[in-house]
C-alpha cells in the first residue's frame, strides 16, 4: 500500500517514536508525535549505536549528524575486576566498523530534528489515556480531548498505555540486579574505547562520549534489595563506590569523580505476545524490553521503526502491514534478548576457578583466532534492515 496520505500518531518522544516518525513521513505519510512532558529531553546518559543501528539512521538520511555528535569505538576491552585485561575485542575487525558512542540527549535531540524537517507535528504536554483500535482508533488524552487516526503507534516505553491495550497487565519480576548510571569528565584521556570490567556479581562498562570530554559510567549490581524500575532515581555516591571498592585503580578513579548517581532496579518483562492489531503496534520498549547487557535497546528501537514504515509501504493493507512488521522483528528481538540476558552471567561468575576458566578461553580465543571472535557477532551487527 501507499502510506501516502495515511494519518499516523505515534505515542512518545524518545528513539524509537521519534525514528518512525520520520520513517513514516519520509514514505508521505501524515504524522503527528504526542509527547506527555513539556519539552523533549533526555536524563544524561549514553548509549552505543552498532552498525546494525547507524544503517537505519544512514537510511534515514541522519547519519552525517550521528557522527558530527558521537565518538566512533575502536574497541571493546573486557577486563577482569583488577583490570587486568582478558581480551580486546578490535571493532575495526567488523564488516561494516561503524559502531558509535552517543549521548542519549544528544541522539534525541537530532531525531528530533530530523522528524520535524520531514514534516512531523510535535504536540507536547499530551499524555495519552486510553486508545480504542479499529480502522480508525481513538485516543484519548488527559486534558479531555479526542483524536482519530488511521494507525496509532506506541513507542511509548516499559509503562506503554497501548501494551496494555493490546496484552492487558503484565508481570516483570526483579532480576535481583541493579544498575546506577553516571556521566564524569575524562579526566585521564581515555581513547575511544568501551571497557567492561568484570567482577563477581558486578560489572562496570564505561566510554567516552562528546568528542572525549565525558565518560559514560553503567555499573551493575547483583542484590537482593530491589530498587524502583525506571532510571531517574538518585543515590548517594557512596553506596556506588562501596559496591565497588574492590575493583582495579581506573574502576576506582572514574567512580571518585561520581556526584549524582542515578540507580534503577532491573526487571525482566516478558515481549509482547501482541504487537499489533485494530490499526495499533508497539514498538520498542513498549514491545520488547531488554536488559542492558548487549547495548542493544537503541538499535533495536531504530530496527523496528525502519521496519514498520517498510512493511506498511509494501503491504496492501495497514493491518498487513502491521502483521508482516512483527513477523519480520519478533524472532530476531527474541534473540537478541536472550543474548543479552546470557551476558549477565557471563560478567557476573562469582566462582574464581570458574571465572578463570572463562576469562582463560576468551583470552585465547582473542590471541589465537581474533577474527573467528569478531565473526561471532555477524548476526547481530551485520544484520541490515534498510537493505533490499
Amino acid at each position: 500500500m501507499s502510506v501516502l496520505g495515511l494519518r499516523a500518531v505515534v505515542i512518545g518522544a524518545g528513539i524509537g517514536g521519534l525514528a518512525v516518525a520520520r520513517a513514516l513521513a519520509l514514505r508521505g505519510a501524515d504524522v503527528t508525535l504526542l509527547e506527555q512532558a513539556p519539552e523533549i529531553t533526555e536524563v544524561g546518559a549514553g548509549l552505543q549505536i552498532s552498525p546494525n543501528g547507524m544503517a537505519v539512521l544512514r537510511g534515514l538520511g541522519l547519519e552525517t549528524a550521528l557522527v558530527a555528535a558521537s565518538v566512533q569505538a575502536r574497541a571493546v576491552c573486557l577486563k577482569d575486576h583488577h583490570d587486568t585485561l582478558v581480551v580486546r575485542l578490535d571493532l575495526g575487525r567488523l564488516a561494516d566498523p561503524a559502531y558509535h558512542f552517543v549521548h542519549r540527549a544528544d541522539l534525541v535531540a537530532l531525531l528530533a530534528a530530523g522528524a520535524r524537517d520531514a514534516g512531523v507535528k510535535i504536540r507536547l504536554l499530551q499524555r495519552v489515556t486510553s486508545v480504542e483500535g479499529g480502522a480508525h482508533p481513538v485516543l484519548h488524552l488527559a486534558n479531555g480531548a479526542q483524536m482519530t487516526a488511521d494507525l496509532v503507534v506506541g513507542a511509548d516505553g516499559l509503562h506503554s498505555v497501548l501494551r496494555r491495550v493490546l496484552n492487558g497487565q503484565d508481570a516483570p519480576f526483579f532480576t535481583g540486579q541493579v544498575a546506577w548510571r553516571a556521566i564524569v569528565p575524562n579526566t585521564e584521556g581515555r581513547g575511544p574505547e568501551a571497557w567492561v570490567h568484570m567482577g563477581p556479581g558486578r560489572h562496570l562498562v564505561s566510554y567516552p562520549l562528546r568528542d572525549g570530554t565525558a565518560i559514560n559510567i553503567v555499573a551493575v549490581q547483583e542484590r537482593k534489595a530491589w530498587a524502583d524500575e525506571g532510571w531517574n532515581h538518585g543515590d548517594d555516591p557512596a553506596n556506588l563506590r562501596a559496591a565497588f571498592a574492590d575493583f582495579g585503580a581506573p574502576v576506582r578513579a572514574m567512580l571518585a569523580q561520581v556526584t549524582a548517581p542515578r540507580l534503577w532496579g532491573l526487571f525482566r518483562h516478558p515481549v509482547a505476545k501482541t504487537w499489533q492489531r485494530d490499526h495499533l503496534a508497539l514498538l520498542g520498549d513498549a514491545a520488547h524490553p531488554t536488559l542492558p547487557f548487549l547495548a542493544q535497546g537503541a538499535s533495536m528501537a531504530l530496527e523496528d521503526a525502519w521496519v514498520l514504515a517498510d512493511a506498511l509501504a509494501g503491504t496492501d493493507t495497514v493491518a498487513a502491514g502491521l502483521a508482516d512488521y512483527q513477523s519480520r522483528r519478533e524472532a530476531r528481538v527474541r534473540r537478541v534478548i536472550a543474548a543479552a540476558n546470557g551476558n549477565a552471567w557471563k560478567y557476573h561468575i562469582r566462582s574464581a576457578p570458574l571465572r578463570r576458566a572463562a576469562h582463560t578461553v576468551m583470552r585465547l580465543g582473542g590471541q589465537l583466532a581474533p577474527d573467528r571472535m569478531m565473526h561471532q557477532f555477524d548476526w547481530l551487527y551485520s544484520h541490515d534492515v534498510t537493505a533490499k
